[in-house]
């Protein structure tokens, strides 16, 4: 006789969960107490919960599994960084990142096994697509790197940034039940304020963003506000065209009057001209918006080379002359392959 698959106990809500014990002529209340365990504790077993008793961590045990991650290496940089290999139930493995500063811990998240999207200068969007991240699958990773945070630095997580694996917004359901489930009372109750989550440009999904009122922040992979240059260097732009990106954000800058935040790579010989940050200045006009400038993380190839620093100064006095808020971000984990576009399962 074949094994029926167990479920995973945590695609139930909180009323499945009531339910479940009702139905077994058990306390109501008992599924508020598994739904405890599962999501503000982070029990990866049933005989963890040890405020029920014995015969109901058995009946738990027989109907249910618990599909949590694992940690499978850890890797620390000499800045502190450090990167997850997660391993996933079904052996597939994602990547994430704690980045710690003076003042704060950062999480950097994956969303996808992979990439459905194709940008030439990313080493994850050379993995195949696999799979999207469940929504305890995408938690699971905050939960994990919160852990580590306390340990190695002593203080609890304070940001999230969805850049790891993955386009975000390909994984949209998921993305925002993972969100809820890490800014609710019954999760870890973070700000959603001190959450971004970093698109490519899905015009539709952001849209679809602003008509759901997130309160997280936005964040847009730009490098370019050239037409043909970005197709050049992120193909599926030719889908999702400029003009369809700005309509997008304009449309999500006025339902939610957030600021706009774009992350931006200068490379060399491909966005260093004075047009290019012209170009760039004239797409940020239309709603108060911050360009990070970030440093290249070569995967490789030597097909894309940072600009030099000259050209990061143009960058910048451009923007501000324009008032346009600019950051140059250094980038952390480069040895340990840790840093931006660098996520690709090398640990």
């Amino acid at each position: 006789m074949e094994s029926v698959a167990k479920k995973d106990i945590r695609a139930l809500n909180r009323e499945d969960l009531r339910s479940f014990f009702l139905d077994r002529g058990d306390q109501a209340y008992r599924g508020d107490q598994v739904y405890e365990w599962l999501w503000k504790k982070g029990a990866h077993s049933f005989s963890d919960m040890t405020n029920l008793s014995k015969n109901t961590r058995a009946v738990l045990e027989e109907e249910f599994v618990i599909n949590h991650i694992e940690v499978d290496r850890m890797q620390r940089s000499q800045d502190g960084t450090i990167k997850n290999a997660v391993r996933l139930h079904d052996g597939l493995v994602v990547e994430s990142v704690l980045i710690p500063t003076p003042k704060r811990t950062t999480a950097c998240v994956s969303s996808q096994v992979g990439c459905s999207l194709d940008c030439k200068f990313c080493a994850t969007a050379r993995l195949k697509r696999m799979r999207n991240l469940n929504p305890d699958e995408i938690y699971d990773q905050v939960v994990a790197i919160d852990r580590q945070s306390r340990l190695y630095y002593n203080r609890p997580l304070s940001n999230i940034v969805f850049m790891g694996m993955g386009e975000p917004l390909m994984n949209y359901n998921n993305l925002l039940k993972a969100i809820d489930k890490i800014t609710g009372d019954e999760g870890l109750g973070m700000s959603p304020k001190r959450i971004t989550v970093s698109t490519s440009g899905v015009p539709k999904m952001i849209r679809k963003l602003a008509d759901d009122r997130v309160k997280f922040k936005l964040a847009v992979s730009l490098h370019s506000a050239v037409e043909e240059t970005r197709t050049s260097i992120m193909p599926f732009n030719a889908t999702f065209t400029l003009a369809e990106l700005r309509e997008s954000l304009i449309y999500w800058y006025q339902k939610t009057k957030s600021k706009i935040t774009y992350e931006y790579v200068v490379w060399e010989g491909i966005n260093d001209k004075r047009e290019d940050v012209e170009a760039l200045v004239d797409f940020c006009r239309f709603a108060p918006s911050k360009v990070n400038l970030i440093e290249y993380n070569p995967i490789d190839d030597g097909a894309f080379q940072q600009a030099g620093e000259d050209v990061i100064s143009m960058y910048v006095d451009t923007l501000e002359a324009n008032g346009i808020t600019v950051t140059v971000r250094r980038s952390r984990g480069k040895d340990i392959d840790a840093a931006c576009g660098q996520l690709a399962n090398k640990s």
